[in-house]
């Protein structure tokens, strides 16, 4: 028996600001789509076009609050470029770096629901 890797879930409270903030910043695409028969929620699964793995944004439609408890933000997904400089560049000018650590040569960026994604270079 054997397991791999198909997707991750974040809950978002803005569906397409979501998808527009991670189509900018890292090029995600639109890979499938599921919407409740009554309207109560939405998944569309996201991927970069090179691997198989996917990252599923869910909007809950009766969902009263206005964020989502994220804790400590210790979790977060890793993406890797061929180019720091661009990347860090892109991410600057669209003000969503929340952490950086030059000495480890990584930085992170934040999703408009706080998510955080650790941006590291390819190896």
């Amino acid at each position: 028996m054997s397991f791999q890797f198909a997707h991750y879930n974040y809950n978002v409270k803005n569906l397409e600001k979501s998808m527009q903030f991670y189509k900018e910043a890292l090029g995600l695409e639109e890979v499938k789509r599921k919407e409740a028969e009554d309207g109560s929620f939405v998944l569309v699964y996201l991927g970069d076009g090179k691997t198989g793995f996917q990252l599923e944004l869910t909007w809950l439609r009766d969902w009263e609050k206005d964020h989502y408890d994220l804790g400590d933000n210790e979790i977060h997904l890793a993406f890797t470029t061929e180019d720091m400089e661009a990347a860090h560049e892109r991410h600057e000018k669209m003000g969503c770096i929340c952490f950086e650590n030059p000495e480890m040569g990584i930085y992170f960026i934040s999703d408009p629901d706080g998510y955080w994604l650790e941006i590291v270079p390819e190896k």
